[in-house]
């Protein structure tokens, strides 16, 4: 009995949590879902500094993916991210430059928040700035000169920001900076334990928001 009057406070409690959130909404907006499919350019940080100056990073690489966000307040939103992205590992040796030593794929996923700080108007055309604060990871899947494969996962925090500008009514263009900032796994992927360098990637995109 006890069991099953906790498992209805839960459930009131998540019924209440969720009501409040939609009903906090903008009067008359009826907007709780937002989904942003983007494209654009990711610049990953170096993830070793070694000796003589050597680095191990990624070379940039063409970024994908969508962001799905759900309102709890007009200004609040809890957002989650999945992204992709497939680059060259490299070594960089003084003189010689970038020296590639294999391929890997990327799967990027976070959930986080974010906070609009109101409507701008430019030439009537209504512009929100916004900012994001998230943590998540990258998921790599590395194959090294096409003899060794192996995998890491990096934990990431992030933090960004960027601006809607509307184009109709539930459709806008986004325009976002987010960066991942995390250290390598090198113990995943190779199994000695160096400590690799914090990195700073960053995912420079742009997209459309539908509003629903």
């Amino acid at each position: 009995m006890r069991r099953i009057q906790r498992s209805l406070i839960a459930a009131g409690l998540l019924s209440a949590a969720v009501t409040t959130g939609i009903a906090a909404q903008a009067p008359g907006s009826g907007t709780v879902l937002h989904v942003s499919p983007y494209a654009g350019t990711m610049i990953f940080g170096n993830y070793l500094n070694g000796p003589l100056g050597t680095t191990i990073t990624n070379k940039p690489a063409l970024v994908y993916g969508a962001q799905v966000g759900l309102s709890l307040a007009p200004e609040l939103s809890l957002i989650g991210n999945v992204g992709y992205t497939a680059s060259d590992m490299e070594v960089g040796v003084p003189i010689l430059g970038g020296v590639s030593v294999g391929h890997s794929t990327m799967l990027i996923y976070d959930a986080g928040l974010e906070y609009n700080l109101g409507t701008l108007r430019r030439e009537t055309t209504p512009i929100s700035p916004f900012v994001q604060a998230g943590v998540g990871a990258i998921r790599y899947n590395i194959d090294a000169v096409d003899v060794i494969t192996t995998q890491a996962t990096n934990f990431a925090g992030n933090v960004g920001g960027g601006v809607d500008v509307t184009l109709g009514k539930g459709l806008a263009m986004r325009l976002l900076a987010r960066d991942f900032i995390g250290k390598f796994n090198f113990k995943d992927a190779t199994g000695l334990g160096i400590d690799g360098e914090t990195a700073h990637n960053w995912a420079l995109t742009a997209g459309l928001r539908f509003d629903f």
